[in-house]
C-alpha cells in the first residue's frame, strides 16, 4: 500500500490499477518523453520509499496518529486547492461513498501498514502489500466478475509467495504484526474493488475526500485504543512525517495523474512491480533490516503472480 493515495488511483495501485482517486483513462495528451520518465521516478521511488518513512515516522509518534495527520493535512491541502480552483464540493452520496473507501483503504490499509510495522521491517511489510492485487481478483468476483485461467494462475503462484514470504521472513515472530500484515492488503483491495460500485467525486476530489475521511477515522481510531503523543516527537520522525505528507501523498500521487493521462494504465501501474524491490534495499541499505535468501524468492514468486493477473485482466 501502495502509499499512498487516492480512491481510484488507489484503486489503480493495488491492483486493478492506488496515496485514493478516480480512475482515469490515458487521453490524447501530448506525451512529454522527459516528464514521463521523471513521473514513472517519482512513483518507483517516492512511494517504495514510504515503507520507510513510515517505520521511522512512527519510531515517536503513534502509526495510527502519525497516519491520521498525514492524511488529514494533505487531503485538506488537496481539498482547498480543488475548491479555490472551483471545483464543486461532492454530494452527500458522494461523501458516504467515500468513507466507505476512505476507511478501508487507509484505515484498514495504511493504519494497518504503520501499525504492522512497529513489529515487522518495513521491506517486509511492502511485499505484504504488493499481494493486495491478488486480493483485488477474488473480491471482483463479489459483483460476478470472477478470474479468468490466467489470472487464476497468478493467484495461485501469488498465495505460494505468501506462503514462502511468512517462512522466510520471520513474520510470525509478532503474531500480532502478521495478522495484521495479512488483513490490510485485503481491506485495501475489498476498498479498491468496492470504489469501482460507489458514488464517488470526480477527478482528484475522491483522493481528498477519502484522504480527509480515512485520516479522521483513523485518528479518532487511534485516540480510542489509547494512542496519545505524550512528548515532543523527534526530529527524525518529524521530517519523516513531512516526507511523507509532501512527497507520498501529494508530489507522487500528481505524478501518478500525470502518467495515466499519458501512457497505458499497464505502464502507469508498473511501480506495483518495483516499490516493494525499493522499500526491501532501502530498509537494507539505511537501516540494516536483514532480508534472507528465501524472502527474495517469495518477493519475486509474488510480484510474478501479480503480473500473471494484471496481464490476465488486460
Amino acid at each position: 500500500m501502495k502509499d499512498s493515495f487516492q480512491a481510484n488511483p488507489l484503486s489503480e495501485q493495488l491492483g486493478e490499477q492506488e496515496e485514493t482517486q478516480t480512475v482515469v483513462t490515458p487521453t490524447v495528451s501530448k506525451a512529454n518523453p522527459l516528464g514521463i520518465v521523471l513521473a514513472l521516478l517519482a512513483l518507483y521511488l517516492i512511494w517504495g520509499s514510504t515503507y520507510l518513512g513510515i517505520s521511522i515516522a512512527i519510531e515517536s509518534i503513534p502509526p495510527l496518529l502519525m497516519i491520521g495527520v498525514r492524511f488529514i493535512i494533505a487531503g485538506g491541502i488537496l481539498y482547498l486547492y480543488l475548491r479555490i480552483r472551483g471545483v464543486p464540493n461532492p454530494s452527500r452520496s458522494q461523501w458516504l461513498g467515500s468513507t466507505a473507501v476512505g476507511i478501508l483503504l487507509i484505515g484498514g490499509g495504511m493504519g494497518g501498514v504503520a501499525t504492522a510495522e512497529q513489529w515487522v521491517p518495513s521491506g517486509v511489510a511492502a511485499v505484504c502489500i504488493a499481494t493486495a492485487p491478488l486480493w483485488i481478483s477474488l473480491f471482483a468476483g463479489l459483483w460476478g466478475r470472477w478470474p479468468v485461467r490466467f489470472e487464476w494462475l497468478g493467484l495461485g503462484l501469488g498465495f505460494v509467495g505468501v506462503v514462502l514470504l511468512n517462512l522466510g521472513s520471520g513474520l510470525w515472530t509478532s503474531p500480532l504484526g502478521a495478522i495484521i500484515l495479512l488483513i490490510s492488503p485485503m481491506c485495501w483491495a475489498f476498498g479498491s474493488a468496492w470504489s469501482h460500485h460507489l458514488q464517488l467525486p470526480s477527478g482528484l476530489m475522491a483522493s481528498a475526500a477519502q484522504m480527509l475521511i480515512g485520516g479522521i477515522f483513523v485518528t479518532i481510531l487511534g485516540l480510542i485504543l489509547g494512542q496519545r503523543i505524550t512528548s515532543m516527537p523527534t526530529v527524525q520522525s518529524l521530517l519523516a512525517l513531512f516526507y511523507l505528507i509532501t512527497f507520498g501523498s501529494l508530489i507522487a500521487f500528481s505524478a501518478y495523474g500525470y502518467v495515466l493521462r499519458r501512457v497505458r494504465p499497464a505502464l502507469a501501474t508498473s511501480y506495483a512491480y518495483v516499490n516493494p524491490v525499493v522499500a526491501v534495499c532501502l530498509g537494507v541499505a539505511l537501516v540494516g533490516e536483514s532480508v534472507t535468501a528465501l524472502t527474495i524468492v517469495a518477493m519475486v514468486v509474488i510480484l510474478v503472480g501479480v503480473g500473471l493477473i494484471t496481464l490476465g485482466r488486460k
